[in-house]
């Protein structure tokens, strides 16, 4: 039996990876913070034969995720952790981030995920096995003007993934980054402006599948949008500048 947990499992990515992963032989453990759609996920996967348990708590209360992580592993080892759980950030008005968003991003995007990678990290490296993926962006490496939290905090855990992942390479756990262009989820409906090459959720987490069972360090997609975000930062300031000015973009309503 494999033992899959998914974080921000409600809709998007995290409902299309859930219903991915389930199967018969497979144990989904999904996460997300409103219970009603959380349950209508957990339902269509038990119709697909997976053993499904849900969690509706928030990832920033460090404490209460800390002492959920390590119950679950004690009952059954964690094999596969997804820490999918995130929010956009913006201005509504396409104005400056406030402060209570940039800081609100930081909380769920950032100590959030690793609110639930780092006990998972410490618990797999204790016997030896695991895989643990982070979700970021390739806002990571072509920031959005329109959204500088998010953009920062999925960089910070691009970074943050990859440092870990070399230093632990040695152990049996493996961690990988996943960096997703445009995919069609709810909260990337909030986002009104440009959505070049933008994939439907179930075909994203079928990528991410292929590439967690590779061990990809870097999870990227598709591959166009990849190469021209990779290269941004290379380019002076003006070029870049004018690069990016067609993914200017407002938030239609904040989750």
């Amino acid at each position: 039996m494999s033992v899959i947990l998914i974080t921000g499992a409600s809709s998007g990515i995290g409902a299309a990876l859930a219903r991915r992963y389930a199967a018969p032989g497979n144990h989904l453990i999904l996460n997300a913070r409103d219970p009603g759609r959380l349950d209508a996920v957990a339902r269509a996967c038990r119709a697909s034969g997976a053993t499904v348990e849900t969690a509706p708590l928030d990832v920033r209360d460090r404490a209460r995720v800390g002492a959920w992580l390590r119950d679950l592993d004690a009952r059954a080892p964690l094999d596969l952790v997804i820490v999918n759980a995130g929010v956009n950030g913006g201005h509504p008005a396409g104005g400056i981030e406030t402060e209570e968003t940039a800081f609100e991003t930081v909380d769920v995007n950032l100590n959030g995920a690793l609110n639930v990678a780092m006990p998972c990290v410490t618990l797999m490296l204790a016997r030896g096995r695991g895989q643990i993926a982070l979700l970021s962006s390739l806002a990571a490496y072509a920031p959005l003007p329109d959204a500088p939290a998010y953009s920062g905090t999925k960089a910070a855990l691009l970074a943050h993934g990859l440092a870990l992942r070399e230093k632990i390479r040695h152990t049996g756990v493996r961690l990988n980054v996943i960096t997703p262009g445009y995919v069609k989820t709810p909260m990337g409906g909030d986002y009104k402006g440009w959505r070049p090459f933008e994939m439907s959720a179930d075909e994203a987490a079928a990528r991410i599948a292929r590439g967690l069972e590779r061990d990809r360090d870097v999870i990227a997609f598709p591959w166009l949008l990849t190469a021209g975000a990779r290269g941004a930062g290379l380019l002076p300031e003006r070029l870049r500048r004018l690069g990016m000015h067609g993914f200017r973009f407002q938030i239609r309503k904040r989750r």
